[in-house]
C-alpha cells in the first residue's frame, strides 16, 4: 500500500511539471517509424520521427513503473534539467506516455531524449578506429572529461560510465543515463549486473574484507573518484579502440574483478603519448585518494591539446618556409635538428602560470618538520599570489585543497601540525584561514578572527586583510565600519592589489569614510597595475559608465578584454556585453553568447541572467525557453533579482 501510495505522489509530480510547462509533453500518438536500438536491465530505446519531421528523437521506456523506477526518472528529469546546457550531454527533451501498442504493454512514461546518430562509443570506435588520428583521439578523451566535470560541477555522480552508454553523435561525444539504470536496480535490490562492466568500476567495489568479528565491513559507497577511475578505463580504450580485457566469446568474471583488485590494468598500447598514458593511470589507481579529481584531467588533456596544437603550427611555419624532411643536406639535417629540439623544449615546457598548480606534477612526500615549515611557507606565497590577482576566495580554497593533494597530503594531516605549531605569523594565519573556511576542520569564525589578529599584530599582510573582512562581514567579531577601512587601507599601503581593489570600494561606497569617486578610481587603477583583474574589471564599468571618468566605451572595452582574459568571471561577462551592444566594438550577438556561456559555466550570474534572456527573446541565437528557464533558475539561486523575476513571468505562462 505504501508503494502505491509514494508511486502516485511521484506520478503527480511529473503530472503537475508538465502541467507547469517545467517538462515539455509529446503526445505518443504523434511519435512514428520506432526502430529499437538499445535494450537493457530497465527497459529499451528506440529511434522514431515525431510528426512529420525528419529529424530522429531517442524514446526511452521502462519495463516496470513501479514506485522506484518513477522517483528514479524523476531524479533523471531533475539532473538532466541541471547539466542540459553542455555540448557533450544528451539532452532531455521532455516525456511522453504510452498505452498498449504493437511495441509497448501497460501504461508508462517515456523519456523523450536526444538521438546520437553514430550510436554507443564501443561501437563507434569498432567502425572508425582506423580513421582516428591522436589529435581525434585527444579530443574525443577531452570531451568526455568535460562533460563529467559538468556533472560533479552540479553534484552528480554518475557511477555507470562505460562505452555503451556514453554515445556519439554528428563524432562528438555525448554523456548519456546518469547512472539511471544502476540507480533503479541498486534501489529496488535487484541483483546487479556489475559483473558485466566489471572492467570500468572501481575496484574498491569488490572488496569486501571481514573484521575481527567475521562480519563484512562496509560496503564502498562509489563517488566522484570512481566516476575518475572509469574515465581512465575509458581513455585506455579510445587509446586501443576495443573495450578493456576484451576477448571474444567469453564474458567478464569475479575471477577477473578480483584480479583487478590486486591492481590488474591494461597493458598500454604502442605508441601511445606518455603524458596521455600518465593521465590515465593516474585516474585508474586503486587508492581513490591517490587519483586526481575530474578538474585535473580536464586541464591536462587541454594543456596536450595546446601543446599538439602549438607544435602543428610550428611544422605549418617551417612548411611555408619550403622545409623539406626529405632533404639530406647539411642543411636539411641541421633543420631537423632544431626542430626536434624545438619540440622537445617544448614538451618540457610548463605552461601554468603558477609552479605549484601544476596538474598532476609529481608528487613529494611530506614528512620531515622542516618540509612541513617550507609548505606552510609556499602555501601562504600561493594563496597570496591568486588573491593578489583578483581569485575569488572559494575558487582559492579549491586550489589550495589542490596544491595539498600535489603534495600527496591531507588537509587534516596540515591542520593538525598547524594546531602544534604556531611559531611564525604564517603558521598562525594559515591556522587561522584552515578554520575560517573549514579546510581540514568545521568553521569556527571567532576562533579565526582571534588567530587573524595574532597575525596581523606581526604585520602579516593577508591577517591584516581578513581582520577588515571579519569587520566587513561580523566573522566571529561585530561589524565596524572604521576599522574595515582602517585594516583595508593598511593592507593597501603594503602595495598589496587586493587591499589596494577594497580600498577603493570603500571609496566608492562610503564605508567607513565618505564616498569619493576619484579616489576610488586612483585605489582601483593602482590594483589594475599590479594586475588585479577584479579591479581592471570595475574600472571598465566605470568608463562605460563615466562615474568618477570621463565615459569612454573604447576604454571600457579594452579594460573588459583585459580582465576577461586574466579568467574572471565578471570581466567575461562584461565583454560579452560589449559585443552585445556594440560597446568599443561592432555588435556580434554569436560571440557575446560565447562569453556570457564560459561566464555562466563558472557562475557568474549576470552572465546566467544574459543567458536565460538570449535564449528567451532570441537574440543571435534559436529561442529555447527550457534553457531559459534553466540559466534564470540558476541566476535566482544567488539572488539575480531580474532572474528571479523572469522566471517567474515564464512559469506562470
Amino acid at each position: 500500500m505504501q508503494d502505491t501510495e509514494n508511486k502516485n505522489e511521484w506520478i503527480n509530480w511529473i503530472e503537475e511539471a508538465i502541467h507547469k510547462e517545467h517538462i515539455k509533453y509529446y503526445e505518443y500518438k504523434e511519435f512514428n517509424n520506432f526502430q529499437e536500438i538499445g535494450t537493457g536491465g530497465f527497459g529499451k530505446v528506440y529511434r522514431a520521427n515525431w510528426k512529420n519531421l525528419e529529424k530522429y528523437f531517442a524514446v526511452k521506456s521502462f519495463f516496470s513503473l513501479n514506485n522506484i523506477t518513477v522517483k528514479e526518472i524523476i531524479r533523471e528529469l531533475k539532473n538532466q534539467r541541471e547539466v542540459d546546457y553542455h555540448d557533450n550531454i544528451i539532452r532531455c527533451h521532455g516525456i511522453t506516455k504510452f498505452e498498449s501498442t504493437e511495441y509497448h504493454v501497460g501504461n508508462n512514461y517515456m523519456l523523450v531524449m536526444e538521438y546520437a546518430n553514430n550510436g554507443s562509443l564501443r561501437s563507434y570506435l569498432e567502425k572508425n578506429f582506423g580513421k582516428l588520428t591522436w589529435d581525434d583521439k585527444y579530443i574525443m578523451a577531452y570531451q568526455l572529461a568535460c562533460a563529467v566535470s559538468c556533472l560533479h560541477n552540479e553534484g552528480i555522480v554518475h557511477r555507470d560510465l562505460h562505452s555503451g552508454n556514453i554515445l556519439v553523435h554528428q563524432n562528438t561525444i555525448k554523456l548519456a543515463d546518469f547512472g539511471l539504470s544502476k540507480r533503479i536496480g541498486a534501489s529496488s535490490n535487484v541483483q546487479s549486473k556489475i559483473f558485466e562492466m566489471i572492467p570500468y568500476v572501481d575496484p574498491k567495489i569488490f572488496n569486501r574484507r571481514r573484521n575481527n568479528n567475521n562480519q563484512t565491513s562496509q560496503i564502498y559507497s562509489l563517488n566522484e573518484k570512481s566516476d575518475v577511475y572509469s574515465v581512465g578505463v575509458l581513455l585506455w580504450e579510445i587509446s586501443n579502440g576495443q573495450p578493456p580485457f576484451y576477448v571474444e566469446g567469453e564474458q567478464y568474471d569475479v575471477g577477473l574483478a578480483l584480479e583487478i583488485l590486486q591492481g590488474l590494468r591494461e597493458t598500454v598500447v604502442p605508441d601511445t603519448p606518455e603524458n596521455y598514458v600518465e593521465i590515465y593511470t593516474k585516474c585508474w589507481d586503486g587508492e581513490p585518494d591517490n587519483r586526481p579529481n575530474i578538474y585535473q584531467v580536464v586541464d591536462c588533456l587541454k594543456e596536450m591539446i595546446a601543446k599538439t596544437d602549438a607544435i602543428a603550427n610550428i611544422l605549418q611555419s617551417l612548411d611555408k618556409q619550403e622545409f623539406s624532411k626529405a632533404s639530406l643536406s647539411i642543411n636539411g639535417l641541421e633543420s631537423q635538428r632544431e626542430l626536434s629540439k624545438l619540440i622537445q623544449n617544448f614538451n618540457k615546457m610548463n605552461t601554468k602560470e603558477i609552479d605549484p598548480m601544476i596538474v598532476l606534477s609529481k608528487q613529494e612526500n611530506i614528512s620531515a618538520e622542516e618540509d612541513f615549515s617550507r609548505l606552510i611557507d609556499e602555501i601562504n606565497d600561493f594563496i597570496y599570489k591568486l588573491s593578489n590577482k583578483g581569485i575569488e576566495w572559494k575558487l582559492i580554497k579549491g586550489k589550495v585543497i589542490e596544491y595539498f593533494n600535489n603534495y600527496n597530503t591531507y588537509s587534516e594531516e596540515i591542520y593538525n601540525w598547524l594546531s602544534n605549531n604556531q611559531n611564525s605569523p604564517n603558521s598562525i594565519f594559515l591556522f587561522g584561514y584552515f578554520n575560517r573556511f573549514e579546510i581540514g576542520t568545521s568553521e569556527d569564525r571567532k576562533k579565526s578572527f582571534n588567530l587573524f589578529i595574532n597575525a596581523s599584530d606581526q604585520d602579516h599582510i593577508l591577517a591584516l586583510y581578513f581582520v577588515a573582512d571579519c569587520y566587513l562581514h561580523g566573522h566571529g567579531t561585530t561589524k565596524n565600519k572604521k576599522l574595515v577601512f582602517k585594516y583595508y587601507e593598511k593592507v593597501a599601503n603594503k602595495n598589496f592589489a587586493r587591499g589596494q581593489l577594497e580600498i577603493g570600494y570603500c571609496y566608492e561606497n562610503g564605508l567607513g569614510i565618505n564616498i569619493d569617486l576619484k579616489k576610488a578610481i586612483y585605489w582601483y587603477e593602482k590594483a589594475a597595475n599590479n594586475g588585479n583583474m577584479m579591479a581592471i574589471h570595475n574600472l571598465s564599468i566605470h568608463y562605460l559608465n563615466g562615474n568618477g571618468v570621463e565615459k569612454d566605451h573604447n576604454k571600457a572595452f579594452e579594460l573588459s578584454k583585459q580582465s576577461a582574459e586574466g579568467g574572471h568571471p565578471g570581466g567575461i561577462t562584461m565583454l560579452g556585453y560589449c559585443y552585445e551592444k556594440g560597446i568599443g566594438t561592432k555588435i556580434d550577438e554569436l560571440k557575446a553568447f560565447e562569453l556570457y556561456q564560459n561566464a555562466a559555466n563558472l557562475g557568474e550570474m549576470t552572465a546566467q541572467c544574459n543567458l536565460g534572456i538570449m535564449y528567451e527573446f532570441g537574440n543571435g541565437i534559436t529561442i529555447d525557453i527550457d534553457k531559459a528557464i534553466h540559466w534564470y533558475r540558476k541566476a535566482s539561486k544567488q539572488g539575480h533579482i531580474n532572474a528571479q523575476n523572469r522566471l517567474e513571468i515564464l512559469q506562470k505562462l
